[in-house]
């Protein structure tokens, strides 16, 4: 069986720098809205008087409605054209920014964030398609690089330039910064990126109307499970019952519908379908790692958020040098290689990291965060190239929102999971520590006596106990990177037997 990557060359543009430039600004600050506004929440809380448990709507909504309306892509762009959906998601989107900036309630807030998730959903997997399709293949390893590294620096940036708003104006800031970034990429797109047919596709309502539940419901449980104690909470086993009868229904109307949502055939392909589990996993180290790091800095050593940022920086240039550096030798040499390299790599700066102690420096976050910045971006690259060397061009766009969609429910899941670990761990580690503390320890005499005493051993202990739970956490990161090396057979070299051209590449 075989099939054919593209039947047709890339699409010629009048000026392909300007293009790239209006959609990676429109692609960063969409990244960065996923994380920017993290840093500024207690500020929004006392500003819009609102209870600790209720301000984590302002995430909560945002990253619903981007799940949600992200496998809208495909259908929306064919229906309407790329150029058009790609302005609207854009104007909509800062316009949604500015709304937010100006919002004097909690209400006010949480409708204008899920406006944001659903105008910015569609600005990632747009993005990588239009990149695909301007660049011949034999530069799609370079054009993935510019894309992931705009990608990856939401993450590494978004806290960073979060707490530097809040800090130096206040936290509305982290929303009018969205302004003249979505003005000048209207502008670049509207003059610069041309446009595509639209072609009439029937809509499948029943297969989205059952994807939207079992996203929406995955998202929230995941969401909001820690704070409920996940599933000793009513709600938590009424969202899990949802996703999973959604995703089933889902499943089986996909497969025996004539014109579903999604269409299947895209997963014939092997290197497509093998890299959406390969980015799931990624999209778990990457931001699991990211959301971890800041608390563990700033509550257990005392870093205040300026200088969190600095320390996370250079994790974000051994990123943006790998990705440089990898975007060439994607075309020289196999994939799979360059991918096994930066799993090594990540893997190497994970196990580091479970070496973390309450009395080092600073340079062991540093040196672990270059490396594996540099081990992500030689995973990142190649794996979004590989993923689409072979696929249809037909169902670029439509595969590059399930890609995303599939990359962010990893990061979802990974920041859950971690999280609700290191809470359990927290308890666990300080449950077995305290059963050593007793009066007939030499280092604790007159310590005990006092409530000031008690007070301190237990906040040691718990400091302590912390520490430990965050290196379980850095641990079991690892494992999940090493789990990806072997899955690396499932993947074909799609350099093999395809000349470095826009010429049909076959699958044996």
């Amino acid at each position: 069986m075989s099939s054919t990557s593209a039947s047709k060359p890339h699409l010629e543009v009048r000026n392909r720098g300007m293009v790239t430039l209006a959609i990676m600004l429109a692609t960063v600050m969409q990244v960065l809205d996923t994380t920017i506004a993290n840093v500024a929440l207690p500020n929004m809380q006392g500003s819009l008087s609102v209870a600790q448990d209720a301000i984590t709507w302002v995430l909560t909504s945002y990253i619903v409605a981007a799940a949600i309306a992200t496998p809208l892509t495909g259908w929306v762009s064919d229906r309407i054209g790329r150029k058009k959906l790609f302005l609207v998601s854009v104007a909509g989107f800062t316009a949604a920014s500015l709304l937010c900036g100006i919002a004097g309630s909690l209400p006010e807030m949480v409708a204008f964030r899920l406006c944001q998730g659903v105008f910015g959903a569609a600005l990632v997997p747009l993005s990588q398609s239009v990149l695909l399709d301007i660049n011949p293949k034999e530069h799609h390893g370079q054009a993935m690089a510019m894309w992931g590294a705009g990608i990856m620096i939401g993450p590494i940036a978004g806290p960073t330039l979060g707490g530097w708003l809040t800090d130096s104006f206040n936290w509305r800031w982290v929303f009018y910064i969205n302004l003249p970034v979505g003005i000048l990429a209207f502008i670049g797109m509207l003059v610069f990126l041309p446009e595509t047919k639209g072609k009439t596709r029937r809509f499948d309502i029943f297969g989205f109307v059952a994807l939207s539940l079992a996203i929406g419901a995955l998202q929230m449980m995941l969401d909001r499970g820690e704070q409920l104690d996940w599933f000793s909470s009513t709600e938590i086993l009424i969202e899990t019952a949802v996703a999973v009868c959604a995703f089933w229904v889902f499943g089986v109307h996909t497969m025996t519908a004539k014109e579903p949502f999604i269409d299947p055939h895209m997963l014939r392909d092997r290197n497509f379908a093998s890299s959406l589990i390969l980015i799931f996993m990624v999209g778990v180290i990457l931001f699991a790692t990211m959301a971890l790091l800041p608390p563990m800095l700033q509550s257990l050593m005392g870093y205040p958020t300026q200088t969190t940022g600095m320390l996370l920086a250079p994790r974000g240039m051994g990123t943006m040098v790998s990705m440089m550096v990898v975007g060439r030798l994607v075309r020289r040499y196999d994939p799979r290689l360059l991918i096994a390299l930066g799993v090594v790599l990540t893997s190497w700066s994970l196990y580091q990291m479970t070496g973390f102690s309450l009395t080092m420096d600073r340079w062991p976050v540093i040196t672990s965060g270059v490396i594996q910045g540099f081990g992500l971006g030689l995973v990142f690259v190649p794996m979004s190239a590989v993923a689409f060397a072979t696929l249809e061009q037909r169902y670029r766009t439509e595969a590059t929102s399930l890609y995303s969609l599939v990359r962010n429910i990893g990061s979802s899941i990974g920041i859950s999971v971690v999280m609700t670990l290191l809470a359990q761990n927290t308890q666990t580690v300080h449950a077995s520590l305290a059963t050593h503390i007793t009066p007939f320890r030499p280092a604790l005499n007159g310590m005990l006596d006092g409530v000031d005493g008690l007070l301190k051993i237990d906040g040691e202990i718990t400091r302590q106990a912390t520490m430990i739970a965050f290196l379980d956490d850095f641990k079991l990161m690892m494992f999940i990177a090493l789990l990806i090396l072997p899955m690396l057979l499932l993947i074909r070299n799609s350099n093999r037997g395809a000349a470095a051209s826009s010429e049909p590449v076959v699958m044996e």
